[in-house]
C-alpha cells in the first residue's frame, strides 16, 4: 500500500447496489465523460489541502506523509481541463495503435464475477469457536456506533500507525495498529530489516522462513502492533519485471504457499495478527489502482475459474489453512469487479469455499464502494478515507451507521464484520493485558512508535488540526540481543537465499589470502583484488531516500510500503574488506559503475581477481526510480550493469584475470550478454538481503557456508521467453485497462516447459559447493484414488445475535464533542440525514447459494489435505565437505484425462511443483527423505464440478530431482 498515493477514486454511490464503480454500468458508448468523470463524487469535488510538514517532524518522514505526488495531484485541473487531458490521452494511445494498442469505445462488459451473497457467517470452525463466543458475548453489549468504530479506519496519518481502528470504549476493546510490512516494521526505529521475500523463497528453507516470520511477530508485538500487513503472496510473480514480486517467495504457488504458511505461522505464534495479502491477481504496479495513473479506474485481471485456484488461489488456501486471521483485498479489479467489492471472490471462494474465519481489510484506498462493498464481503475499510488520501470522507464510518438505521445494510452483516475482528483479536491471545497492556489512558500498551515522526515527542493525530503532543517514540529496541540477536538470523537467511548459478574450475569459494599462484600476477606482492561497482558500497546510506525509492549504494530491498528503516546495513566492500587477510591480500574499490579505466587503466589491468557488483531495482507503482514505475522497464541489470561487466572481464589483468559477477535483484534478471564470457568464473545472485548483506555475501563466497539457495523462478535467456502472459502492459489499451491472462497455468517454467524453450537458469536451479546423489525411488500408495474428495463436513453454528430496533438518538455526535478535522469517525450529525427507502441490492442478492463441496475447512475441503501417496528416496553427500541441498518433487498428471458431464480434453502443464525439503549432509552421509502428496496435491480444479477431481485413469509421473530440469529419479502411480 502507498503511504499516501496519488489521487484514487471513482464515482460510485455510497449506497449503489452493484460491487464496484464499473460492474453495473451498461455497456455504452462513452460519448460523455461524465461515465468516466475524474473530479466529482456525488455531483461534489471532493477537494483536498496539501499536508505540510509540522514543527519538529523529522523531513523524511513528513515528506514520505504527503509523498510524491502526479502533477494531476498537485495541481488539480478544471473538470474541463480533465476532459481535454482524457481526449489527448486517448488521442496519444490512438497514435500508439500501430503498436497493438487501442482504445476501448464501449465500456467493457460488467460483472463477469457471478455474485454470491450473502456474506457467509464467521464462527463455523471449531478451532476459531471459542474466540466467536467471546467475541459474540462482546458484540452483543456493542452499540452500533461502536461496532462501526472497529470496522472503520480512523483516516490516513490520524494516529501513530498506518492503520488504525478507533475503540468500542463501553466493552473494553482497544484500538488496532496495522502495520506494514512483509520484511520488517515500517516507519519503526529499532527494529530488523529482514531479507525479503524473494530472497526467504530462494532459501527454500521451512524452518528460515518460520523462523522469519516469529522474529518478526516478536519485533511487532514489542512495538505495540496488533495486525501485521505481511506475508504478501500477490503477486505471485506471472510477469518477471513486476514490482512487487520481490515481496514475494517466487514464482510458483507450492513454493509461495509454503513460505506463506511457514511465515503466517511464525508470527501468530507471537500472538500478532498476520494479514495475506494482496487478493488476488494483483500482478502488476502498472494501472493497479484508479488514478493512479491518470485514469478513472483500475486494471481489471481477467483469470477464469481453474487458473484462479490452481494458481493464484493456492498460496491463500494455504495461509488460511495455516490459520491466518486477515486477509487484504486488493486494488485491482478481477474479471472487471473490483477486488474489495467482489462477492464471489470474497463471500463465494474465500469465505465459503476456503472457509476464512478473519476478517478482510481492504489495501489502503482499494474500497470503491460504501455498503456495497460490505455486503461483497468487507469488513474493515482501510485506512478509513474514502475515495481520495487524507479526506476525512469514509464509505464506512457514519456512512456504514446511515446505512443500518436506513436498514440498507442488514444487521447480521455489521455483527459479522464486528465479530469477524474480535474474534480475530481473541484467536491471537489479544486480550492477554499481560502481554498487551492496555492503551493510554488506562495502560502504558499500544504503539509505542509513530510513523509520521522521529522525535520522541509528536503529535498523536498527526493528519487532523489537533496540536495535542504526547511522547510517540519510545525507541524500544525490538531486534534481540546476544545469541537472539534477529541480525544473526537475517545474516543466515540472506546467505541461504544466495544462489550460485555459474562456478567454472571451483573458483569459488575464495580464500581468505586471495588465489592460487598461478592466477598471481606478480609473486613479489600481494594478492591484488580489485572490487567494482557502485552497489558493493554503502552509497548515501541506505535511508537516502523514503521508502528506499532510489538504487544508490548496494541494493538490500526495493521500495515502497513493503520497504523499513534500516537499522544499518553492512555493505559488501565492508564485509570483504574485512573478511581478506590483509598481511597477503590488497584489496581496492572503485565504487561506481563508471570507473576511470581510460585515464587510470593500470586500476583494472594489475589485479589478479575482480570482484563487479551490478543490480536491478523495483518496487511500488506511487514512485519512479531511474525510469522504473513500480516495474521494471526492462529484464536488464540497471544503471549500466550489463556494460559495467564486459569493461571490468575485458580488462581484468589485462584481459588474463578472472572476475566474478554478483547480482542484488529484485527478480531474474537477463544475463546473457556477458554470462558465457570466457573469463567470468562465477556468477552470483544475491536478491534483496536486508542488513546484513556483505556479512551473508561473505559467508557465501569464502564457503563459510555452502551455496545452498536455488531459483525461486526462471532466468530466460531473452524477455521474450516468458511468453505474452509475462510482459507488464506498461500502456493502457482502454478506459479500464483490460489485462487477459489466456496463457493459464503455464507460467514461469510451466510455459517454458510447454513450448519447449530452453532457460538460461532454470526454476529451481542452484550449484554447491559439494555434491549430492539421488537414488532408491520408492512410492507407496497411503489412500486409493478416488475421484471427488470427501462430502463436505457441515460447519459448526456461528453465533447468531439478536437485532433489536436501533435509537437513531444513540448514533448522534454527543454533546460538546470535539471533531477533529478529517479523523473519521461513526456518528451522524442529524436524524435528518436517515433516509429511508427501497435499498437495490445488487443482482443475485436474494438467490439461495449452496455451500462449495470443495469446502468444509481452513483452508478447504479437509480431505483435499489427506495424503494419498508417500514418495521416499536416498539422498547422499557424494563430495568432500558438508552442504545442503534442496530435493524438489515435480508431478506430471495422467495423460488423456476427459471431463466426465462435457468429454472435454483436460490440459494440464507437463510438471508441477508439488513438494520439496532442504537437507544439510556431511560428507559421506545419507539419509532419507519422505514427502507426502495430498488429495489437492494430486487433483484438478474442475470448473464444470467446481471442485477438485483426481484423475483415477492412467498414471501419474513422480520426478524427484534437483531442479525443475535436472530430475535424475522418476516413478509412476
Amino acid at each position: 500500500m502507498a503511504r499516501e498515493d496519488e489521487l484514487a477514486g471513482s464515482r460510485e454511490g455510497l449506497l449503489r447496489g452493484h460491487e464496484a464503480s464499473d460492474t453495473n454500468r451498461h455497456s455504452s458508448e462513452l460519448e460523455s465523460l461524465d461515465e468516466l468523470d475524474l473530479l466529482d463524487y456525488e455531483g461534489k469535488s471532493k477537494g483536498r489541502s496539501s499536508s505540510k510538514g509540522k514543527k519538529g517532524y523529522s523531513s523524511e518522514k513528513v515528506f514520505n506523509a504527503v509523498h510524491q505526488r502526479s502533477l494531476w495531484t498537485r495541481y488539480r485541473p478544471s473538470r474541463k481541463t480533465a476532459i481535454v487531458i482524457l481526449i489527448l490521452l486517448g488521442g496519444l494511445i490512438g497514435v500508439l495503435s500501430g503498436s497493438g494498442l487501442y482504445v476501448y469505445k464501449t465500456a467493457p462488459l460488467d460483472g463477469l464475477s457471478p455474485p454470491w451473497y450473502p456474506t457467509p457467517l464467521g464462527g463455523t470452525q471449531k478451532s476459531w469457536q471459542e474466540s466467536y463466543r467471546k467475541a459474540a458475548i462482546m458484540v452483543k453489549k456493542m452499540s452500533l456506533v461502536e461496532k462501526v468504530n472497529i470496522t472503520t479506519g480512523t483516516g490516513w496519518s490520524q494516529d501513530l500507525c498506518v492503520g488504525n481502528t478507533a475503540p468500542a470504549i463501553s466493552v473494553g476493546f482497544p484500538p488496532l495498529c496495522l502495520q506494514d510490512g512483509p520484511l520488517g516494521i515500517r516507519f519503526a526505529d529499532h527494529s530488523t530489516a529482514f531479507p525479503a521475500g524473494i530472497t526467504v523463497g530462494a532459501t527454500w528453507n521451512r524452518d528460515l522462513m518460520y523462523k522469519r516470520g516469529r522474529a518478526h511477530g516478536l519485533e511487532a508485538r514489542l512495538k505495540g502492533v496488533n495486525v501485521l500487513l505481511g506475508p504478501c503472496m500477490g503477486a505471485l510473480g506471472r510477469m518477471p519485471a513486476g514490482g512487487r514480486n520481490w515481496e514475494g517467495f517466487g514464482s510458483d504457488p507450492v513454493l509461495q504457499g509454503a513460505a506463506a504458511a511457514a511465515t503466517i505461522r511464525g508470527i501468530q505464534d507471537e500472538g500478532v495478527i498476520a494479514t495475506a495479502k494482496h487478493f488476488i491477481a494483483n500482478e502488476q504496479e502498472h494501472f493497479r489502482q484508479s488514478f493512479e495513473w491518470g485514469l478513472p479506474n483500475a486494471m481489471s485481471s481477467n483469470v477464469d475459474d481453474r487458473t484462479l485456484h490452481e494458481l493464484y488461489l493456492w498460496p491463500f488456501a494455504e495461509s488460511i489453512k495455516a490459520g491466518v486471521a486477515s486477509v487484504m483485498c486488493s486494488y485491482n479489479l478481477v474479471n472487471n469487479s473490483y477486488a474489495c467489492g467482489n462477492s464471489k471472490l470474497m463471500n463465494g471462494i474465500l469465505k465459503d469455499e476456503l472457509g476464512f474465519q478473519g476478517f478482510v481489510q481492504s489495501d489502503w484506498l482499494a474500497q470503491r464502494s460504501g455498503v456495497a462493498s460490505a455486503l461483497a464481503g468487507l469488513d474493515m475499510s482501510m485506512p478509513g478515507d474514502g475515495l481520495f488520501w487524507s479526506d476525512g470522507n469514509s464509505l464506512f464510518g457514519p456512512h456504514l451507521t446511515l446505512a443500518a438505521l436506513n436498514g440498507s445494510l442488514p444487521m447480521e452483516r455489521l455483527n459479522d464484520m464486528a465479530m469477524r475482528t474480535i474474534a480475530a483479536w481473541y484467536q491471537l491471545g489479544q486480550d492477554d493485558k499481560s502481554v498487551w497492556p492496555s492503551p493510554p489512558p488506562e495502560g502504558d500498551g499500544g504503539p509505542n512508535f509513530s510513523s509520521w515522526t522521529d522525535d520522541e515527542v509528536g503529535l498523536i493525530h498527526f493528519g487532523s488540526d489537533d496540536e495535542t503532543t504526547a511522547v510517540v517514540n519510545k525507541f524500544i529496541d525490538v531486534q534481540g540481543t546476544g545469541a537472539d540477536f534477529h541480525g544473526r538470523l537475517a545474516q543466515t537467511i540472506a546467505a541461504e537465499g544466495i544462489v550460485l548459478v555459474k562456478n567454472e574450475g571451483n573458483i569459488l569459494p575464495l580464500s581468505r589470502k586471495g588465489g592460487s599462484e598461478k592466477n598471481r600476477r606478480a609473486t613479489d606482492t600481494k594478492y591484488r583484488i580489485g572490487v567494482f561497482g557502485e552497489d558493493a558500497g554503502p552509497g548515501d546510506g541506505p535511508n537516502a531516500c523514503p521508502d528506499r525509492a532510489c538504487n544508490q549504494g548496494t541494493l538490500a530491498s526495493g521500495w515502497g510500503s513493503g520497504a523499513v528503516e534500516f537499522p544499518y546495513l553492512v555493505s559488501p566492500i565492508q564485509a570483504l574488506e574485512s573478511a581478506f587477510d590483509s598481511e597477503y591480500v590488497n584489496v581496492t574499490s572503485f565504487l561506481t559503475n563508471n570507473p576511470p579505466f581510460k585515464q587510470s587503466p593500470e586500476i583494472i589491468h594489475d589485479q589478479d581477481l575482480c570482484l563487479v557488483f551490478i543490480n536491478a531495482d523495483a518496487g511500488e507503482g506511487y514512485r519512479t526510480v531511474d525510469g522504473n514505475r513500480g516495474d521494471r522497464s526492462d529484464l536488464y541489470a540497471q544503471k549500466g550493469g550489463d556494460s559495467l561487466v564486459q569493461m571490468v572481464t575485458d580488462s581484468c589483468g589485462n584481459g588474463e584475470s578472472d572476475t566474478v559477477v554478483i547480482v542484488h535483484a529484485v527478480g531474474p534478471i537477463i544475463v546473457d550478454n556477458w554470462v558465457d564470457l570466457p573469463r567470468i568464473k562465477a556468477v552470483v545472485l544475491a536478491h534483496l538481503p536486508g542488513e546484513e548483506s556483505g556479512n551473508a555475501l561473505v559467508d557465501v563466497l569464502f564457503g563459510d557456508m555452502d551455496a545452498s539457495g536455488r531459483l525461486p523462478y526462471t532466468i530466460a535467456k531473452a524477455p521474450r521467453d516468458y511468453g505474452k502472459g509475462g510482459q507488464i502492459l506498461y500502456y493502457p489499451n482502454g478506459a479500464v485497462p483490460q489485462q487477459d491472462f489466456t496463457e493459464g497455468l503455464n507460467i514461469d517454467y510451466r510455459h517454458f516447459d510447454k513450448f519447449d524453450i530452453n532457460p538460461r537458469f532454470e526454476f529451481g536451479f542452484g550449484l554447491s559447493y559439494t555434491t549430492f546423489e539421488f537414488a532408491d525411488l520408492n512410492l507407496t500408495t497411503i489412500k486409493a484414488k478416488s475421484s471427488l474428495p470427501s462430502p463436505r463436513p457441515d460447519d459448526i453454528g456461528p453465533p447468531i445475535l439478536d437485532t433489536p430496533s436501533l435509537d437513531p438518538s444513540t448514533a448522534l455526535f454527543p454533546a460538546g464533542f470535539r471533531k477533529l478535522k478529517k479523523y473519521v469517525y461513526p456518528y451522524i450529525s442529524s436524524t435528518d440525514e436517515i433516509k429511508k427507502g427501497s435499498y437495490p441490492y445488487p443482482q443475485g442478492y436474494t438467490a439461495k447459494q449452496v455451500p462449495s463441496q470443495a469446502g468444509g475447512g481452513e483452508g478447504g475441503n479437509p480431505s483435499l489435505y489427506e495424503i494419498h501417496l508417500n514418495v521416499s528416496m536416498t539422498l547422499t553427500n557424494t563430495g568432500d565437505r558438508k552442504g545442503k541441498e534442496v530435493v524438489q518433487l515435480y508431478l506430471s498428471f495422467p495423460s488423456g484425462v476427459l471431463e466426465e458431464s462435457t468429454g472435454e480434453a483436460i490440459e494440464f502443464p507437463k510438471k508441477v511443483l508439488r513438494a520439496f525439503d532442504k537437507v544439510e549432509l556431511d560428507v559421506g552421509e545419507s539419509q532419507q527423505i519422505s514427502m507426502g502428496l495430498t488429495r489437492k496435491d494430486l487433483s484438478y480444479w474442475s470448473v464444470v464440478k467446481q471442485n477438485w477431481v483426481m484423475p483415477v485413469g492412467g498414471e501419474y509421473v513422480i520426478r524427484i530431482g534437483r531442479s525443475s530440469r535436472d530430475l535424475p529419479l522418476e516413478g509412476k502411480w
